[in-house]
């Protein structure tokens, strides 16, 4: 499945190395096209179960039902082989219920969900037993809140009974997603210095806003260039800590973004965090703010197309496989 050059070329002489190497090239190209894909953030939400209380004020996009049915849909013209629920901000009293639901989702074969990152609330008391519940569990493998919403205040996840919980999670094999403000980064980089033995997952490239590299962006970006790539890179220097490739096309101008404007974001993480630490992410339904499934992968695809063939795989499955253990 792999097709490392180098090794090509050291075992054959230069003569046939050069003229098999045009043909190696459009096997790569097809390789590519086919590459299989494990999607780490996955949103589902059936109306009939959850009413995420954020869904009220959401654009008419969102606010319906997206079950698996709509989700084989929408990823069939791509090669996925395997999605990771990514919680969806439920009402706290259905946390509990939110992972029972995943859990016998997880292990029906008909679906292509294998496990999921729940709700939780990790600057509560009642986090600890909430998620003992589930410290045995396959198919629970984190833990997320949303941190860049009004009612989680700059500096939330840096409280003493936050950390107690996310250092709690580590000692579970569990994860926690940072999906922050991007001008709070570095609070992130402080939370994984404090809990060195939790995995931290950056979510959608430390939420970067593509019409921050734009010269006359039709509104205010939400960060500066230059403290982005500040942050991501001093994130980028904890071992515990990797980064998602996700969900920046949902932030993207509507009617005027296409591959090359993620690219800076895209390849700034994946310079910043190497080709072991990056995972990749459809934040389906969400994207499709902007773009469909398969518009966000083949955007993606164009933009890492220049990077060895390797690398490309480990984005896109290897390394959600290995860090998942899915």
């Amino acid at each position: 499945m792999t097709f490392n050059r180098r090794e090509f070329l050291q075992t054959t002489t230069a003569g046939v190395a050069t003229a098999a190497l045009p043909t190696m090239a459009i096997a790569a190209t097809a390789n590519v096209k086919r590459l299989p894909i494990i999607d780490t953030h996955q949103h589902l939400w059936d109306l009939d179960l959850f009413q995420p209380p954020w869904l009220a004020g959401a654009p008419d996009v969102l606010a319906q039902s997206y079950v698996t049915r709509d989700y084989k849909k929408a990823t069939r013209a791509v090669n996925l082989v395997k999605a990771v629920y990514m919680e969806v901000d439920v009402n706290p009293q259905n946390q509990v219920k939110e992972a029972e639901h995943l859990i016998a989702l997880s292990k029906d074969p008909r679906h292509p969900t294998v496990a999921a990152v729940i709700s939780g609330r990790p600057g509560e008391e009642s986090f600890a037993p909430y998620i003992s519940k589930y410290k045995s569990s396959k198919y629970i493998k984190g833990v997320r809140q949303v941190l860049h919403v009004d009612s989680a205040p700059q500096g939330l996840c840096l409280g003493e009974q936050y950390v107690k919980s996310v250092q709690l999670l580590g000692s579970m094999g569990k994860s926690f997603d940072l999906c922050m403000r991007p001008t709070e980064l570095s609070d992130g980089a402080s939370l994984a210095d404090k809990a060195p033995d939790t995995r931290l997952i950056v979510d959608h490239c430390g939420n970067a806003d593509p019409k921050a590299w734009l010269k006359n962006p039709s509104e205010e970006p939400w960060h500066k260039v230059d403290q982005w790539k500040r942050d991501i890179d001093l994130l980028a220097t904890k071992e515990n800590v990797i980064c998602k490739i996700s969900g920046i096309v949902a932030r993207a101008p509507k009617d005027n973004w296409d591959s090359a404007s993620l690219a800076p974001i895209v390849n700034h993480c994946l310079e910043a965090f190497g080709p072991d630490r990056v995972i990749f992410g459809g934040d389906w339904p969400v994207c499709r703010l902007v773009a469909s499934y398969k518009q966000w992968v083949d955007a993606l695809k164009e933009v890492i197309a220049e990077r060895p063939y390797q690398e490309q795989v480990k984005l896109l499955h290897d390394n959600a496989e290995r860090l998942y253990d899915i």
